[in-house]
């Protein structure tokens, strides 16, 4: 669970950066573009490393699915009778969070793709325009994909906040000093990534970006 997040999480930060070359202008940003579809050229064909990336994302994701069941079902069946009286804990609030976070999360991701990537639910969705592509997903008439957009990417930091913590504990740390700061360097980082995914919608949305 802890490894296959550290991938994830890796891939998020890389994503954003490049997300973040928008404010370079649009020659820059389209450039960016072409440049990831031809990474390992003449090694690889054109476009073939982005295909090795989704395929091994993909393949991170479904493991990541796959470790969170499996916990799951163990937690039930090393618990199989509900505690009559419990109080709320943290604990249940970021399994909670975690659950239907991750789903949230899944949900924007292919709508992100179809959006972004084959430009299907796009407006404008031409190919070799990335920058045009942005502008015209996040453009004000369409607040409602900026509201959606918000919205994963905050379910996207609870689950990073609550994940990266608890990585830090599956990897080796225990004590209480040490788990101070793996909470705040968990929730820094959460802060810090969705900050730097949801400034470009919003940059557009209020015409910064055009």
């Amino acid at each position: 669970m802890a490894v296959t997040g550290i991938l994830l999480v890796l891939f998020l930060v890389a994503h954003m950066l490049g997300n973040l070359k928008i404010f370079t202008g649009e020659t820059a940003f389209d450039h960016y573009a072409h440049w990831l579809r031809e990474i390992g050229t003449p090694l690889l064909p054109s476009t073939w490393f982005l295909w090795i990336q989704r395929t091994a994302l993909l393949a991170a994701v479904l493991a990541h699915i796959g470790a969170a069941t499996v916990l799951a079902v163990r937690a039930r069946a090393a618990r199989p009778v509900r505690y009559a009286h419990r109080k709320k804990v943290n604990g249940s609030y970021a399994a909670r969070t975690m659950r239907w976070g991750g789903v949230i999360i899944l949900l924007f991701v292919i709508y992100h793709i179809l959006d972004l990537t084959t430009g299907h639910l796009n407006p404008e969705g031409v190919p070799g325009r990335p920058y045009g592509n942005v502008v015209a997903d996040f453009a004000p008439e369409r607040w409602y994909v900026t509201l959606f957009y918000t919205l994963a990417v905050v379910a996207l930091g609870f689950h990073l906040r609550h994940g990266a913590f608890s990585a830090f504990r599956s990897l080796g740390q225990q004590t209480p000093a040490g788990e101070r700061r793996a909470r705040a360097a968990a929730l820094g980082f959460a802060v810090v990534l969705c900050a730097g995914y949801l400034v470009v919608p919003f940059a557009v949305l209020t015409g910064l970006v055009a």
